[in-house]
């Protein structure tokens, strides 16, 4: 069979053994891992369950750029490691974390801010996101970190309405170290234009007004990014589930599924909906005045995408 030849009369192996590997710059590849849990608010009131909160973790940035940053977890693919092969190396040297799923999020690189949005060089990141039990995580700063922390973090809607010919939506995402001493803030901006049939939306983020510490890179647009993913999941998987311990109470539950979605629910209608996702247990949990009984996720259930 006749070997194919290009224009220069080449073949396949002789033109791979004359390529010109500086022919094209070369975007360097990073890979960043959000980490989300719901961990307990402090609580003095022993009788009662405590408040939860959603939480993310950050490392403190050791090295330059961004030197005293806090950041998501992540760093450089190597030239012969996978994308997933990369984000766990990487969250075991920044946080030594291990044993978690991650799935994949988002890519950064789209238009021309993400393009300039690492000061070194030109940056594609792949993230990931991960939900995590934070009680069996011991994250402790590793290698390359000064500092690993859980941080609360909020997304409020502060104004939704019409502004000229677009219709414009704001968030406040606010981050808050245990102690309080740490406050980073960002304005979220989503503008939809009607330029064509279907509106076109646009996001714009800046430092909310009072906050002066700010997160590495653009690192305010995965945790952006994830929370919605959070959110549109929660309703129709079995997300929220790997937030909780083995055995849980239906209240627990349900306060896990109010802070993701971030309102409050009928509990009549929650359990009703919740039913066929859960197993009753014959352990009872003995908590103020009235015992619960504690139940586990049902792995025999299977979402109706009809229903």
């Amino acid at each position: 069979m006749e070997l194919l030849r290009d224009k220069n009369g080449l073949t396949e192996q002789e033109f791979l053994q004359s390529y010109d590997l500086a022919k094209y710059e070369k975007p360097s590849v990073t890979v960043d891992m959000l980490l989300l849990t719901v961990g307990d608010k402090e609580n003095t009131d022993i009788r009662k369950l405590p408040e939860k909160e959603l939480r993310v973790l950050l490392v403190k940035r050791g090295e330059h750029p961004f030197l005293g940053n806090w950041a998501l977890p992540g760093g450089f693919v190597g030239m012969k490691e996978g994308l997933r092969e990369a984000a766990y190396r990487k969250i075991k040297d920044e946080t030594n974390v291990t044993d978690i799923y991650l799935e994949q999020l988002y890519t950064l690189g789209e238009d021309q801010e993400e393009v300039e949005r690492d000061p070194r060089t030109r940056v594609i990141s792949t993230s990931y996101m991960a939900l995590v039990d934070e009680s069996k995580l011991k994250p402790s700063a590793h290698r390359t970190t000064d500092e690993v922390s859980w941080f609360s973090v909020k997304k409020k809607p502060t104004f939704s309405g019409k502004q000229g010919y677009a219709f414009v939506e704001t968030y406040g995402l606010t981050l808050e170290s245990d102690d309080g001493a740490i406050k980073i803030g960002y304005q979220i901006k989503e503008v939809y234009e009607s330029k064509t049939p279907y509106p076109v939306k646009t996001t714009r983020y800046e430092k909310l007004d009072g906050y002066e510490d700010g997160l590495a890179f653009d690192h305010y647009k995965l945790i952006d990014k994830g929370l919605e993913r959070l959110k549109n999941k929660i309703e129709y998987t079995p997300l929220a589930f790997t937030l909780l311990p083995e055995y849980f109470t239906l209240s627990e539950l349900q306060k896990v599924y109010e802070v993701i979605l971030d309102k409050k629910l009928l509990k009549a209608n929650f359990r009703r909906k919740i039913a066929p996702m859960v197993k009753k247990t014959e352990i009872i949990q003995k908590r103020g005045h009235r015992p619960a009984n504690y139940y586990q996720f049902n792995e025999e259930w299977q979402h109706d995408f009809m229903g």
